[in-house]
């Protein structure tokens, strides 16, 4: 005769059960992945061939910082709505202060600027507690109108070396893809590693409880938006780097991808839930979405409605696994 669990029993076992179906899940979105890249492989005889690898990994570095920068906020229960924005800025700042520095200091000093918009974000939304979507809306709009500003025609980098971080490769591995690595590296340990990482995670389960356990909301909510801005300027500076031109109209609804990146890779946008290896597996999906519907020929305007549909069959199949 088999025994009836005990309620008490089945709530010892939640976090146990969590994890099982968390990898069941994952495991799923890696077989489909894996599926994905072989049908590919034997339908396109580009595919597996180095240029369109290198060219693959090129492409999603701008997504994949976005993405990052992303998730940190998303798991504070915030957005930013920003960062396609910051990218606009940052690559036409580096690009025009190039001619007057060095190469090192016009991108360091574009990325600070990045680093500063989403300060100025984080403060608005921890200090005077706006909302995060209006506040990041705001910007959207206030930054890409700075963006003309500074220019209203796009800016051509003269410097040779401008272009080393955004074309230069290891051998067929791009040296932008290694820079995203190793950000998703360095933000991993710091969300698992640091007590400010896991104050950020624990702030979107439940921000009341961590105010009232002593931990600085207002504090990690800045720090949070200021790592959203330092991706976005990064990836502005790679993203004018490896196109070779900066334009003030450049990354138009880059955020979308970004914020779906995260979703499909499992983070959940009230907050508290999310990984860095999910909204990497995420970037990667949308990218190859991305190089199999080009390498198909598909007409640019089928591929945002077949890459829509994607998108929202594969957050609905994961919303599903995990009601199961």
């Amino acid at each position: 005769m088999n025994a009836v669990a005990s309620p008490s029993a089945i709530k010892a076992r939640l976090p146990e059960l969590r994890a099982n179906r968390g990898l069941v899940i994952n495991g799923s979105f890696v077989l489909a992945f894996v599926v994905l890249v072989i049908v590919a492989a034997f339908t396109s005889d580009a595919f597996l061939t180095e240029s369109n690898v290198t060219n693959l990994l090129r492409q999603m570095v701008t997504t994949g910082l976005l993405a990052l920068g992303m998730l940190v906020v998303i798991l504070t229960g915030g957005i930013d709505l920003s960062v396609g924005s910051i990218v606009a800025l940052t690559g036409i700042m580096a690009a025009g202060l190039s001619a007057h520095m060095s190469v090192a200091a016009a991108m360091t000093l574009a990325v600070i600027v990045g680093v500063a918009c989403g300060s100025a974000n984080g403060i608005l939304v921890a200090r005077f507690r706006l909302a995060p979507f209006v506040v990041t809306l705001g910007a959207l709009t206030t930054i890409r109108g700075l963006s003309f500003v500074y220019s209203e025609t796009p800016i051509t980098p003269l410097k040779p070396g401008f272009l080393a971080i955004g074309t230069n490769t290891v051998g067929p591995i791009p040296v932008a893809a290694i820079v995203m690595v190793v950000a998703f590296a360095i933000v991993q340990v710091f969300l698992t590693r640091t007590s400010a990482g896991r104050a950020l995670i624990a702030i979107g389960g439940n921000r009341e409880a961590v105010r009232l356990a002593g931990i600085g909301v207002s504090r990690h909510l800045l720090l949070a938006y200021a790592i959203s801005g330092f991706c976005a300027g990064l990836a502005g500076v790679i993203l004018a780097s490896r196109v070779g031109i900066a334009q003030p109209s450049v990354a138009v609804g880059f955020e979308l991808n970004a914020i779906a990146a995260c979703v499909i890779g499992g983070a959940s946008l009230a907050g508290g839930r999310g990984s860095v290896v999910g909204t990497l597996g995420g970037v990667v999906l949308l990218a190859l979405i991305d190089n199999l519907l080009t390498l198909y020929d598909v007409q640019s305007y089928w591929q945002q409605v077949l890459k829509g549909l994607i998108i929202v069959f594969v957050v609905l199949a994961r919303r599903q696994e995990e009601e199961r």
